[in-house]
This record gives structure tokens, sequence and C-alpha cells, in this order.
């Protein structure tokens, strides 16, 4: 069976090496996929000089186009969040502004340079909305071309208005757990099928 690779950008708003709960779920992630032959990386955007904008490169330094480097040698990009205020954190919707800019990057035969990569989602916080997150970040992804697998999300929620974080919980395995690695198998099994055969050409 062919190794395949994944890159896991956590968009948590704490730098390097402040704990984190994004960066917990994504590395969870990660771990179940390596039980599917899946070899993967972690990039913390916050500790990259990424700018705003919607281009490749915005220049002036920006840390996106090796950060976009890595994302496109992968067959799996793995996106983990917080929850704020109900929404996906302001770092995940930059990453989410900057791939707008894959909607302009075509192969030979038309297709999205993104065609045949495989996207899931990590989700942590500590009030509901981790569906709403999902809702976001899994139509962006789609839309600029990323294929999402069946039951692509995995998620954990503490209770409303408690200080417990998810990296403070303790182990889940019967929950965010087991969905985590419903996650890994599907995204594998969905990324060996488009690295051997890619979707048609419009």
């Amino acid at each position: 069976m062919a190794t395949l690779r994944a890159l896991a950008l956590c968009c948590t708003l704490k730098k390097s090496p402040a704990p984190s709960s994004s960066d917990l779920i994504a590395r969870e992630i990660l771990t179940a996929l390596t039980d599917h032959d899946v070899v993967g990386d972690l990039v913390r955007v916050v500790d990259h000089d990424v700018r705003f904008g919607v281009s490749i490169d915005e220049g002036d330094g920006d840390a996106w186009p090796q950060i976009r480097a890595q994302v496109m040698a992968a067959d799996i990009l793995v996106m983990a969040t917080p929850i704020w205020m109900g929404q996906p954190s302001s770092v995940a919707k930059m990453v989410l502004e900057r791939l707008d800019a894959e909607l302009s990057e075509t192969d030979e035969q038309g297709r999205l340079s993104t065609y045949g990569m495989v996207a899931v989602l990590g989700v942590v916080g500590n009030e509901d909305g981790a569906h709403h997150v999902t809702a976001e970040v899994f139509q962006a992804l789609n839309d600029v071309g990323f294929t999402i697998p069946a039951a692509g999300g995995t998620y954990w929620v503490g209770e409303a208005m408690q200080k417990t974080n998810y990296d403070q919980a303790g182990p889940k395995p019967n929950t965010t757990g087991a969905a985590t690695k419903t996650l890994a198998s599907n995204a594998a099994h969905l990324a060996r099928l488009l690295k051997n055969s890619q979707y048609p050409p419009s």
C-alpha cells in the first residue's frame, strides 16, 4: 500500500509553545492517519508571518508560499480550529482566504490544482457551534476544489460557560476519539481512490 502524505494546519490563536487544544486534535488526527499508511506534518499558522490577502504570494516576506507548497505536496489537508464567538478562528478564515487563490490555479487539462486532494477538519471549543464551524469551513474548502470525505469532521465541545479545554479534558475514546478514527479511515480511503483515479477534466 502506497504511503500518503497529510499536512495539518493548526489555526489556534496561540503561538508555540503555548498549549493548544487545536494543536492537540490536529495531532490526534495525524496519529489516527498513521494507521492507514499516511505520514504527516503540522504547521501552527500563527508561528509564521502569513499575510492577509487572496493571492498565492502577498510579497514582502509573506510566509504563505512556503506553507502552500506543503499543502500542494499533500494528499490530505487537515485543518484544526477553535470556536470563537460561534465562528472558526480568524486564523482559519485567513487560511481559507489565502486558499481562494487556488481558483486561478489549474493543471494542463483545466482542473483546479486542488482536485484530487482530500480535506478534513478538527474543531474544539467551550461552547456550542461545532456544526456551524464545520459547515463554514467545509463549504469554503469544497469551493476551492478539495474533496470532503464522509464523516470528515471531528470535534469536541465543552460545557457552556466552563473553562475546561479539550487538552485538559482527558481521553474521550468513545466520542471524539471514535469520530477521529472514522475520519482518518475515510480520508485515507478517499485519498487513495483519487490518487489512482483523478477527476475527469471539465
